[in-house]
């Protein structure tokens, strides 16, 4: 009986220590974020806060961090749903067209190296178009240009759940008299749904977390997202650490909630793709 157990328990043991080293992070991030400076800022930090303070969230309130987060949420918001659009078009025309000469593989390709090359490669370029067309500081600007970070992964990413769809269900409804956007919207849009959800929830992160290219295409304050914020806790001659802490656990706040809303549908999209 023991033996049977062993395997359990060793199991048990290794998502313990896996568990610990990524709730720990989090645990330390919470906790910073309700000290004292005298209880963060020494050699000897405390591992539990002995007196809990709100100042560093009072000091969020006052920089008025509520503005920047509503500036990330329509950013990124904006930037996934363009990216989903177009991916799952993009997606659907790869995987039931043929193009001569492979040209979807060699898109395919195209869109990977796109997506494998350094921002700051493609800053220059990027600068000069947004200031041609007049984008320069706005979010649909922003939102346009993310879409070199996030696009081609939704191209790739969808286009695994569109070729799990059964051929036949589409040629059922042809027979219909549905017609091609038709059977994109009423037979394959349901169900890649679990795709769509799981693809969402990663292009959201890129997003939310962008940095260089918000620093650059942004110029006044009004108009600053989260992350270009957070980098204003970092001074030249100190580090506001409680302050840091405190608006990285907000920021995470958002993705967790909305990780947790679509749990089922995110573990479904996962399993459908690596069938």
């Amino acid at each position: 009986m023991l033996k049977r157990k062993r395997p359990r328990i060793g199991l048990a043991l290794l998502l313990l220590v896996v568990m610990t080293f990524v709730l720990f992070p989090i645990y330390w991030m919470v906790t910073t974020s309700v000290k004292v400076p005298l209880e963060y800022a020494t050699r000897d930090p405390s591992w539990f806060p002995t007196r809990l303070t709100g100042e560093h969230y009072l000091a969020l309130w006052e920089s008025r961090a509520y503005r920047y987060l509503a500036n990330t949420v329509v950013v990124a918001v904006s930037a996934t749903a363009l990216a989903l659009t177009i991916g799952l078009m993009a997606a659907y025309a790869l995987a039931r067209f043929r193009f001569p000469a492979k040209l979807d593989v060699l898109f395919l390709l195209w869109v990977l190296l796109v997506r494998m090359a350094p921002p700051v490669v493609m800053a220059i370029p990027l600068y000069t178009t947004l200031r041609a067309l007049g984008l320069l500081n706005s979010h649909l600007g922003l939102v346009i240009v993310y879409q070199i970070y996030v696009l081609p992964y939704a191209i790739w990413m969808l286009l695994g759940f569109v070729r799990e769809v059964p051929i036949e269900m589409e040629e059922a409804a042809a027979i219909d008299g549905a017609s091609k956007w038709r059977t994109l919207l009423s037979v394959v849009l349901p169900l890649v749904g679990p795709g769509l959800v799981a693809t969402a929830i990663f292009s959201v992160i890129m997003t939310w977390n962008e940095f260089i290219y918000a620093l650059l295409f942004l110029r006044t304050p009004d108009r600053f997202t989260l992350p270009i914020h957070i980098a204003n806790f970092i001074t030249e001659y100190e580090i506001l650490w409680g302050e840091l802490m405190a608006i990285g656990f907000v920021s995470s706040l958002p993705i967790l909630f909305l990780s947790g809303y679509v749990q089922r549908h995110l573990l479904k999209g996962f399993a459908m793709q690596l069938k």
